[in-house]
């Protein structure tokens, strides 16, 4: 688990195709590696990837052919740019939101706007993931823990503060730049819990205004 607050800006060292998946070499940047560990988690533009290598400037991980297919990892290329987080130990501040390293989908930036000093950004989300989207609440995008500040449709604003621009690989984005989006995860599991027993059928289990009223959430 992580908390979407990001420690360091890292870069793609090399990517190495193996069959249909791949590993990794990220150089850390400032990333603290002394408490980490083989197997440890380090999100990675938001995707949790697992340690199977380090050093004090590096760490090696292998992604999966599924993770390629759902995060931006299919256009990455080496010496990119990336947000680096470890994960959450028990004793830390939750300075964000609790964030798994499940990427739900990529976005795209729609527009950039600069106020002065902030940045007002729009993400077009993919359609399925509109429904999980909330004024005022969480998102991770890229990694990043932030918060919703207008909601349009499947478009989402986001409202960006110096210091988050200055640590994190937001301050690179242009218009269409592709990002790894996490829904808040409390908003995936309230979704499904809402199913009750019509969860275990495999199909007709969406949740949908018809749903609602055969089972009393309209009236």
């Amino acid at each position: 688990m992580f908390t979407g607050i990001i420690e360091s800006v890292g870069s793609i060292a090399s990517m190495q195709a193996r069959g249909s998946d791949m590993r990794v070499s990220i150089n850390v940047g400032k990333l603290d590696m002394a408490d980490v560990q083989l197997g440890d988690s380090i999100a990675t533009n938001g995707v949790c990837l697992t340690v199977v290598e380090f050093s004090a400037q590096h760490y090696v991980a292998d992604v999966s052919m599924e993770t390629i297919k759902r995060t931006g990892f299919a256009a990455y290329q080496q010496g990119m740019a990336v947000n680096l987080e470890k994960a959450l130990m028990a004793t830390s501040r939750l300075g964000g939101h609790i964030v798994s390293g499940h990427v739900d989908g990529v976005g795209e930036i729609a527009s950039i706007e600069n106020t002065g000093q902030t940045w007002e950004i729009w993400v077009k989300a993919p359609d399925n993931l509109a429904r999980y989207i909330a004024e005022k609440g969480s998102i991770t995008v890229d990694g990043v823990s932030l918060t919703v500040n207008d909601v349009q449709g499947a478009k989402f604003k986001l409202t960006l503060v110096p210091h988050t621009l200055q640590e994190t690989i937001i301050q690179h984005y242009q218009t269409g730049t592709r990002v790894n989006l996490e829904v808040d995860v409390i908003a995936r599991y309230l979704e499904r819990l809402m199913l009750g027993d019509k969860a275990a059928e495999t199909t007709g289990n969406a949740i949908n205004l018809s749903f609602l009223a055969e089972n009393g959430y309209l009236r």
